[in-house]
This record gives structure tokens, sequence and C-alpha cells, in this order.
């Protein structure tokens, strides 16, 4: 079983660094495909209730038979519920079927709704009643991040974005780890095109590894938190690998220059679906 490094958090709680995503994994689908991952040496999953597989998870957990506090679960808030955001997380904490959540998100800023500080304050009242050990952020960007650092009083644990070699985000990782805030990569493969990138294949055949590890090790070497999902137990198995895997600055500096500035999703300065 692979030895997942752990990042620590600004409230000092930990986080494995190599994280299992459920994104688009059908609810039916859910709990085998976690438990396969728990059972490989998983111990950190991330979900949201736009995924609408939380109970999938929180079952998964359960049939581990892993104890509660071994597993660190993320969810997150849906976009059109900023403005009811306590009931939104005890919607998804009886979903998952557990007393508290690891790691509570809001998923998108939605700066067309202008909610997202009231979301953050009711977050931040959970937080203190003990129902989440951290809160964070997704897709937000250096304004969405300014204004709640600026009106607020915690500070984000995660900001949880786009990431991967061709979508590199520097400027934004940078400015938020100054402030304290972890940078977790979701579509940390590029969604699988990235892979195919030549000179990440000539690296992967250097270290005999797969593309997939290669990224993730990088991953791993700049200090970002990586959530790779996949429904294969071979490919779970190969990413948790990535973790055994050492780059040299060099191959570190090929990866860097890979950077096109390309995003694949949304861009969450207009992003405004509700996820309903």
């Amino acid at each position: 079983m692979a030895s997942v490094p752990n990042v620590t958090l600004n409230n000092g709680i930990a986080i494995p660094q190599v994280g299992f995503g459920v994104f688009q994994v059908p609810q039916e689908e859910t709990q085998r495909v976690v438990e396969d991952a728990l059972e490989l040496g998983y111990r950190h999953i991330d979900t949201a209730a736009a995924y609408g597989n939380e109970a999938g998870v929180g079952a998964a957990v359960k049939a581990s038979g892993i104890p509660r506090d071994e597993v660190f679960i993320t969810t997150k808030l849906r976009n059109g519920e900023h403005g009811a955001a306590a009931e939104a997380f005890e919607a998804s904490r009886r979903a998952l079927g557990v007393e508290f959540i690891d790691l509570y998100l809001i998923h998108w800023p939605v700066p067309s709704r202008a909610l997202f500080v009231e979301a953050w304050r009711a977050l931040e009242k959970i937080y203190a009643a003990g129902g989440v050990r951290a809160i964070g952020v997704s897709n937000f960007l250096q304004d969405h991040l300014d204004t709640l650092l600026a009106e607020t009083t915690v500070v984000p644990a995660v900001n949880q974005i786009e990431l991967h070699p061709t979508f590199q985000q520097a400027a934004l990782a940078a400015r938020s780890r100054a402030h304290g805030i972890a940078v977790e990569a979701y579509s940390p493969l590029g969604q699988g095109a990235d892979l195919n990138i030549a000179a990440v294949n000539t690296l992967a055949k250097k270290h005999a590894a797969t593309p997939a590890q290669i990224l993730l090790a990088w991953h791993l070497s700049v200090g970002n938190i990586a959530i790779p999902k996949t429904m294969h137990v071979h490919r779970m198995r190969e990413n948790l690998g990535a973790t055994e895997i050492s780059l040299g600055r060099d191959e570190m500096n090929t990866i860097i220059a890979l950077d096109s500035g390309t995003r694949i999703g949304a861009d969450p300065a207009t992003a405004a679906f509700t996820q309903m």
C-alpha cells in the first residue's frame, strides 16, 4: 500500500495529498468504486452535492470498516444554495451519513449572484459549531478571494481549482498560498489530454512510469493536493504509485514549460449555473 503524504492546512488539520474524486461517477456505482479506492489505500474522498453521489460515498466509508476519523471526506455547496448554506450542509451530512464533514467548500463563487460572502459567513458558523473540520472554496479567482478576505473572518483552508500542466494558474496558486490557503487541483491530468504530450511520455519512459504518475508526481512536488478520478482499479493503483516517483529540477521545469493557459472547464468569472 502506497504511503500518501499529508498537507497540513492553515488550521492544523492534515489532508492526504492524493485524494480520490467522484465527479461524474453514477450514484449506483459510487459505493463500489469508492470501496475499491479505500481498499487500495485512498483515505481522501472528494464529492459534492451537485454530483448526486454523496450517499454512495458515505455507504462505502461505512462498509469499509475503516474508522471514520481515518477517512477525509470533502463535499461542496451547490451554486443554487448560496443563500441556504446551513440547510444544504445538513442535507449533505445526512446524505453522507456522518456526524461531521472534514472539508466543506463553496463549489463556485457565482459572482453574478453576489451571494458567496453570505454563504461563507454561514460556513464560518458551521465551522465554529464543529460540524466541519475545515472550510474552503473552489474555483475562486483572486478578486473573489480578495472580497472574501476583506469581508469575513476565517481564511479558507483550501482553494480547489482546475490545475494541470497545460493550465497551471501559477499566479492564482501563488497568491492563494501567500494567504495560507492550500491549493487543490481538480482535473489534475487535464481530463486526460495532458497524458498525450510527448515530453510527458518521454519522462514516463525514463522513470518506467505511466504518464499519469509523472503528472501526479509533478503536482506532489510543487505542493498541490490532487484528486484524480478513475473508475478502474488498475488506474487507481497506478495513481497512488505517483507518491514513489521523484522528479529532478530539469524534469519539473520541462512540465512547467507546458503551460498554455488554456482552461478546459467553465470560467469562474462568468459561470452561473445553479447545479440544482
